[in-house]
């Protein structure tokens, strides 16, 4: 097996992905044969649970492009399940310390690296040859930094032995900064914090990563050396285009829409 997302940032590549929240498996597989490098499937707030990844990730497997899980919370339960039902890499949500960073790390990891637990069920099928051989050095294990507690521990969580990489999640981290939550922030204080994290990332060799929702903001931080960037969701392309062009059709303004970040 090969994680091709990973490989790319080890070789401090850039990548660009899409956010998937809509459990279907044709949507799923539209978005993969568009050319995004990595895609990631959303269980903490997107309309997704573990029994539509059963469709949604042999649709990514018809492709050539990354599967991604954010879990819905740093459980090594559903960290290993998504794990064995063939997601190449996770996001983990709300990472405070060192301590949470080596319990996420742990449940990637076989023994001796880790405790995760053997049983990859649709995992081994899915990369055909070598995934007991080879799982530890290409599962890719992200952490999200988007709290008061992890911004005031981000060096001792970007030095957790076997992370991969970091993921900012803009409106989290702008609540913690207490900041309106907008998804794009726009703040200058906000951008001071995720420049630290960048620069904390480069500095320990991880993968520095961070979700935007527009192709404004994706460039932004791509410019500012970002190793991967989410440009939306599945659902959010649909929803400003269906929007735009019914605008248009009608003649009318585009009616106005609050901001989620997706």
């Amino acid at each position: 097996m090969e994680n091709k997302a990973l490989a790319a940032w080890r070789r401090g590549e850039q990548t660009i992905g899409c956010w998937l929240s809509v459990a279907n498996a044709y949507t799923t597989e539209a978005i993969c044969r568009l050319g995004f490098d990595w895609v990631c499937i959303d269980l903490q707030h997107g309309m997704v649970d573990y029994t539509d990844l059963r469709a949604m990730l042999p649709a990514v497997s018809n492709t050539d492009v990354t599967p991604l899980i954010r879990v819905p919370w740093n459980e090594p339960y559903e960290i290993m399940k998504v794990l064995d039902a063939g997601a190449h890499g996770v996001i983990v949500p709300m990472i405070n310390n060192r301590g949470e960073a080596e319990q996420a790390v742990s449940a990637c990891r076989y023994p001796p690296d880790g405790k995760r637990s053997f049983g990859p069920i649709r995992a081994a099928l899915a990369s055909r040859m070598g995934y007991a051989k080879h799982a530890n050095d290409q599962i890719a294990c992200l952490a999200m930094i988007e709290t008061k507690e992890g911004i005031a521990n981000l060096e001792e969580i970007v030095t957790t032995p076997g992370l991969n990489g970091i993921y900012v999640g803009p409106a989290d981290l702008a609540l913690a900064l207490g900041l309106p939550p907008t998804g794009d922030q726009p703040q200058e204080e906000h951008l001071e914090v995720v420049k630290r994290i960048l620069d904390a990332c480069n500095a320990h060799g991880l993968a520095a990563g961070i979700h935007t929702s527009s192709l404004e903001y994706a460039q932004k931080y791509l410019a500012l050396g970002f190793h991967f960037v989410t440009l939306g969701s599945e659902s959010g392309h649909m929803i400003k285009n269906a929007a735009r062009e019914l605008a248009a059709a009608r003649g009318t303004a585009e009616e106005k829409r609050e901001s989620t970040g997706y």
